[in-house]
């Protein structure tokens, strides 16, 4: 039986309210919006340094509504998480700048990354020995920082998995398109190996730009490129503002896809790319590396339970998931840590951690933190896909989840 989740039209006034509240200047504390039967065995202070503002905004602010859900998780599991908000802007500067006050200023505990240029931070928060989980979204020094942790894996992404070709062969695309960032490497680098999926399974690549400017929308040049190639299917792991652009210029130029692939975009993220949106993403279809919520499991109803409690009436969006199931990683860490645990043992137990579930978020599925060298997509390499179709998502058939194992002898240049 396929289920369904309907969007609540109008909320996206409240959730920019809401995020403009918690993004105003650099910084701003949090406490737990709800509470568990347990006396909190510890409080600690957490850091999110995420886009709030800026080009990566649209795929990255919602992080804040994520880790205020985690607190009600961590609440109930007997810990009392209080968090500080700091914009990177989409700026370097300003992201190392964030980082130094977080640490030097605000001593936080840890710290939860959402940022496409987390890179400009990462040194500074390795050098002081301060915990990172988060997202590998921007460059690879997930994989090389020891102090650094991301609840999708430390992301491989000049290696290859099997999982977009066939995703690409279950929605019948037989012409393939994909653009990526120049300046994240994580894009750049994603782009080029889904080519090199969609090949590996039979499929030929018209056009593939693995060097678009950052945020941008002016895709033009690339609409007419892409319709001159003859695609009838594409993936953009860009921004939800930049993917959109490039769908409505596509079915302007008339272009016919079999499907139009997204992993940014889902739920809530809808209501980030302005105006028309909505329309826009008719037929589009979204990966997801979690269950998504349509699946109504034991998981994904606590996590709408657990946002519910923290106030968020909006969506889920693939950001809150991560600021969601981060909270859950530090709180495994925590646990093992012991009572008076510190920013050292919990590296330790970080380091430890070699089972993540993202609090049955994955499904049958689990990651290992620690392996930083053949992760490509996630957990097992599991996306799940859900279609636009009205106001609601829908599974797909077939695609609950559709997992890759990484093939052999097949690798793209790393981005420069």
């Amino acid at each position: 039986m396929i289920r369904q989740r309907r969007i609540v039209l109008g909320a996206a006034a409240t959730a920019a309210a809401m995020l403009l509240a918690a993004g105003c200047g650099s910084s701003k504390s949090g406490g737990t919006p709800g509470g568990g039967d347990q006396a909190a065995k510890q409080t600690i202070t957490v850091g999110v340094l995420a886009d709030l503002t800026g080009a990566a905004a649209s795929g990255n602010k919602t992080v804040v509504d994520g880790v205020k859900a985690g607190t009600v998780y961590a609440s109930r599991n007997g810990y009392t998480i209080k968090y500080i908000v700091a914009d990177t802007a989409t700026n370097p500067t300003t992201a190392l700048a964030a980082a130094q006050k977080l640490v030097t200023q605000d001593h936080v505990f840890a710290v939860i990354g959402q940022s496409a240029l987390f890179f400009a931070a990462a040194p500074y928060l390795t050098a002081h020995n301060v915990p990172v989980v988060g997202i590998s979204e921007d460059g690879p020094e997930w994989a090389t920082s020891k102090n650094m942790f991301s609840v999708i894996g430390a992301l491989q992404n000049t290696k290859v998995a099997e999982t977009t070709g066939k995703q690409l062969k279950l929605l019948g695309v037989t012409n393939f398109a994909t653009l990526g960032y120049s300046v994240s490497p994580s894009s750049s680098e994603a782009a080029s190996s889904n080519a090199v999926s969609a090949e590996t399974a039979g499929i030929k690549v018209g056009y593939l730009n693995a060097k678009f400017p950052f945020g941008s929308t002016d895709v033009t040049t690339e609409v007419l490129a892409m319709k001159k190639a003859g695609i009838n299917g594409f993936m953009a792991t860009v921004d939800p503002n930049t993917a959109f652009a490039l769908i409505q210029g596509l079915r302007t130029q008339g272009v016919n896809l079999k499907a139009a692939l997204l992993p940014t975009g889902y739920g809530g993220d809808l209501f980030q790319a302005g105006p028309g949106a909505l329309q826009e993403a008719q037929g589009v279809y979204f990966t997801l590396g979690f269950e998504p919520v349509e699946m109504q499991t034991a998981a994904t109803k606590q996590f709408v339970s657990d946002l519910t409690s923290a106030g968020i009436k909006t969506e889920p969006t693939f950001a809150s998931y991560i600021g969601y199931t981060s909270i859950g990683l530090l709180v495994q860490a925590l646990q093992t840590a012991g009572k008076s645990a510190t920013p050292a043992s919990v590296l330790t137990a970080l380091s430890g951690i070699h089972k993540f579930t993202a609090m049955g978020l994955f499904g049958t599925h689990s990651l290992d933190i620690n392996d930083r060298e053949n992760i490509v997509q996630g957990a097992d390499n599991c996306s799940w896909l859900v279609r636009l179709e009205g106001s609601a998502f829908k599974l797909v058939d077939g695609g609950e989840p559709i997992c890759g194992a990484v093939i052999p002898g097949k690798t793209v240049k790393p981005a420069t």
